[in-house]
């Protein structure tokens, strides 16, 4: 009896202490989320400021482009609804129609030389720009923190513990993936072929891609962007 009770003991106090070592992870990444989502609301907060004062900016030269700022001023009140929700899919739909106006505002103000040439507009597009990267930045430390969560929940005996206290898994915020092109990156090359027979150099890049980086490699390298914008050749012989 003494060594079964011995065994039972020491059963007893290896789960007590594994649970409670459970315990505080779980807390800690919770708090982790919610730090993670700190970030992100502090500055979809800033951007929500800042975009009446972009629309009303554009409003004074812009007047046959109304529907481009309507969907702008809609596509903002719908994200600050699920910012305030924290409804993280609808924040994702939210940003998708929000970043698709805002391009095509942006890219508007090429036919308005006059706004174009304004000093608060200038600003109004670098600040928002500005805080368009940053909550691109902090939005995959967001889903980091979250994956890290969800999984140590869905952990076997984890998941026992994080049931009986109630510890949740969240959503990852899913941002419009920038759509890929085919683009033929020859023009960037100025040096003569080597060879008649190389393989011609296409890539696949975002809108944003740098291609000044690409000037270093001639002709006849496949060279591939990824989704960061950054370079690398998969194939062909290169000379730097």
């Amino acid at each position: 009896m003494e060594i079964a009770g011995y065994v039972f003991l020491t059963a007893t106090v290896t789960v007590f202490i594994y649970g409670a070592l459970a315990y505080n992870r779980f807390v800690m990444l919770k708090h982790n989320v919610r730090k993670a989502w700190g970030n992100i609301d502090v500055l979809l907060k800033q951007r929500h400021d800042e975009l009446p004062k972009l629309v009303a900016t554009c409003k004074e030269y812009m007047k046959h482009e109304q529907d481009t700022l309507r969907k702008v001023v809609e596509a903002r009140s719908m994200v600050a609804a699920a910012r305030e929700g924290t409804d993280i899919p609808a924040l994702g739909a939210a940003e998708k129609l929000l970043r698709s106006g805002l391009g095509q505002l942006f890219a508007l103000v090429e036919n308005y030389p006059d706004l174009k040439a304004n000093e608060t507009f200038h600003h109004l597009q670098s600040r928002i720009t500005g805080l368009e990267h940053d909550i691109a930045d902090r939005h995959e430390f967001y889903n980091d923190a979250v994956n890290v969560n969800n999984v140590g929940i869905e952990q076997f005996p984890d998941l026992f513990i994080a049931k009986v206290f109630d510890f949740r898994t969240h959503e990852v915020l899913l941002f419009e993936a920038a759509e890929k092109t085919d683009v033929d990156l020859r023009f960037l090359f100025q040096t003569p072929l080597v060879n008649r027979d190389v393989w011609p150099v296409v890539a696949r890049s975002r809108p944003r891609l740098d291609f000044g980086k690409l000037r270093g490699l001639a002709r006849g390298c496949m060279v591939r962007a990824s989704a960061r914008g950054s370079i690398s050749v998969a194939w062909g012989d290169c000379d730097r």
